[in-house]
């Protein structure tokens, strides 16, 4: 029985909710700091860590098997769980069935206070599920799925604020302002990631950047992309008190954003899994530790 957990989890790459995870922990902590009148729960934070571990295993489990026999043909994904046969898809659809399921659950714990996340998840989901289907039909994939990660800072403020929303929707400005960045940043590395399926996603028909526009130009709207990501972090102040701890944050993220791009180049693409799994781990932590640090420093 662990094993096949593993299998799943190995799957649906689980180590990597560490990229969203910390965003939306991030607005958590924003969201706490805006109504120090009012005790942390505990529940909280155990439907938000809950919510998002379900939400993303379901999306994860569900691209899985949409693309299983996309990926069968790529040399790149032969290997995977569905492929190869490792796992069967019965599993994984059951896998997937049950994480939808507790990710309504999950919300459900925002109840009574907040009916909001428990009206919204299924939309929600919905759309996360849709994500699996874009590349076949437009280049726009990659900003879907950076809508989807954008949705995690949106949702916890939903989620904690959601009354305050109702009665001012501008009280929503710093969790949309986050809520951009993390959008364009994982489109941003999501084009650079995609580089490596470039022609076979052309001959396939398959509708990537890289594969539509060649690599060069994937790499280039990638780094506009996260100039665009620094340029709303550098906006969150503005709406939010923050100090120069977050500040030095910024600097070090934009650093981290740099270095990435300097790593990947057309032709040096075997470098893509360093910038995508460490770099962009160190960037996603670093912000929630230094923007916690600054607020617990600064803010009263």
């Amino acid at each position: 029985m662990f094993a096949q957990l593993r299998k799943h989890l190995e799957l649906i790459r689980f180590s990597h909710t560490v990229f969203a995870m910390p965003f939306a922990l991030l607005a958590a902590v924003l969201a706490w700091h805006a109504r120090p009148e009012q005790n942390i729960a505990p529940i909280d934070l155990i439907a938000i860590i809950l919510c998002m571990v379900s939400a993303r295993s379901a999306a994860m489990a569900f691209n899985r098997i949409v693309d299983r026999e996309i990926d069968a043909q790529n040399p790149r994904t032969a290997l995977r769980h569905l492929p190869s046969g490792e796992l069967s898809l019965r599993s994984v659809w059951l896998f997937m069935l049950a994480s939808s399921v507790a990710f309504i659950a999950s919300t459900a714990l925002f109840l009574p206070e907040n009916p909001l996340p428990i009206l919204l998840s299924v939309p929600l989901l919905l759309f996360l599920l849709g994500y699996s289907y874009s590349k076949r039909f437009t280049t726009l994939a990659h900003f879907w799925l950076g809508a989807a990660l954008m949705l995690a800072p949106v949702s916890v403020w939903i989620a904690l604020r959601g009354d305050q929303i109702i009665r001012s929707p501008i009280d929503g400005l710093p969790a949309v302002i986050l809520g951009g960045a993390v959008m364009f940043w994982v489109a941003g590395f999501d084009m650079m990631y995609a580089c490596q399926d470039a022609g076979f996603d052309a001959q396939t028909g398959l509708h990537s950047i890289p594969g539509r526009y060649g690599i060069p130009t994937a790499l280039h709207l990638a780094m506009l992309c996260h100039a665009v990501a620094v340029i709303f972090l550098l906006i969150l102040p503005l709406v939010f008190p923050l100090q120069w701890v977050y500040w030095c944050g910024i600097a070090a993220l934009a650093i981290l954003l740099t270095y990435e791009h300097v790593l990947v180049r057309p032709d040096e693409l075997d470098r893509v899994n360093t910038a995508f799994f460490h770099v962009n781990a160190v960037i996603s932590i670093g912000v929630l530790l230094l923007t916690t640090l600054d607020l617990l420093l600064f803010v009263q």
